[in-house]
């Protein structure tokens, strides 16, 4: 008897679009999902932008924080910070802001001392009331001394002969870096900031200006116009700066405030 043979299933040749039939589906799902994400919201955007522009437009009107330069205790404004140009497209500006007592001034300055001018060892800055002339305190005075040497003997003459005869008021200020001091004539910054504008006052008047025109005053370490982290720093905060007011006056006149004379009682006799 012959044996029966299993019948044989046909072979399904089509069976691969199945699997790309699923990989189209997930296909299609990846771009939908991708383009619903693409999808910006307008309101939000819109409140996006709108919170961003005005955090940028406040910050750009917040004043800098200051630098460490401070009105003086005596309630005499410092001068704004304008250099007086001695070339450049700033050069009106800068005079422009001086009164023409003060402009001469700073314009014999510039001639006579210029070189020291270019190599920033002399500063100038000025508005309508007062003439500032920074000097380093290298041209004056050796570390830690309050000694004027004897370049410095000739280059203050130049500058007080400059300003002597002219009604101007001068208040010298000493600073120094943050570099504490401890010998035995200075037991601070404070001493020897002191110290050095009282040497400087001294010479004017040796100059021929009288001393009701003068005043000493010392800042120490703490009116920095540099980091004192670096040299550089540490230099420019060792300085003198010769405060030039135009009006004469040192101080602000001030009016007297006074309270009124209590009553006396009726237990306690009247002066009379």
């Amino acid at each position: 008897m012959a044996r029966r043979r299993p019948p044989e299933d046909p072979v399904n040749h089509e069976r691969w679009l199945v699997s790309y039939a699923d990989f189209i589906t997930l296909l299609f799902a990846f771009f939908v999902v991708m383009y619903a994400i693409s999808q910006v919201n307008e309101e939000k955007y819109r409140v996006l932008s709108d919170t961003l522009t005005e955090t940028f437009s406040r910050a750009a009107i917040v004043q800098p924080p200051a630098t460490g330069v401070a009105a003086p205790s005596d309630g005499l404004p410092l001068p704004i910070e304008l250099p007086v140009a001695r070339t450049g497209s700033g050069e009106g500006d800068a005079r422009s802001a001086l009164p023409p007592e003060l402009l001469r001034v700073s314009e014999r300055i510039e001639q006579e001392l210029s070189t020291l001018l270019d190599q920033r060892l002399i500063t100038l800055r000025g508005n309508q009331e007062w003439l500032e002339i920074e000097l380093s305190s290298s041209l004056l005075f050796a570390s830690g001394s309050a000694d004027l040497n004897n370049d410095a003997l000739i280059l203050l003459g130049q500058i007080a002969a400059i300003l002597r005869g002219q009604g101007f008021a001068v208040r010298v200020e000493g600073f120094t870096d943050n570099v504490p001091i401890g010998n035995a004539p200075f037991q601070s910054n404070w001493a020897l900031s002191a110290a050095r504008a009282t040497s400087v006052v001294e010479l004017f008047i040796e100059e021929g200006f009288a001393p009701f025109q003068l005043m000493a005053a010392g800042y120490g370490e703490f009116q920095p116009i540099a980091d004192n982290h670096t040299e550089e720093g540490r230099a420019r905060n060792r300085r003198v700066v010769l405060m030039v007011a135009r009006d004469g006056r040192l101080r602000p006149a001030l009016p007297v405030i006074q309270a009124a004379p209590a009553e006396p009682s009726e237990d306690q006799p009247s002066a009379s």
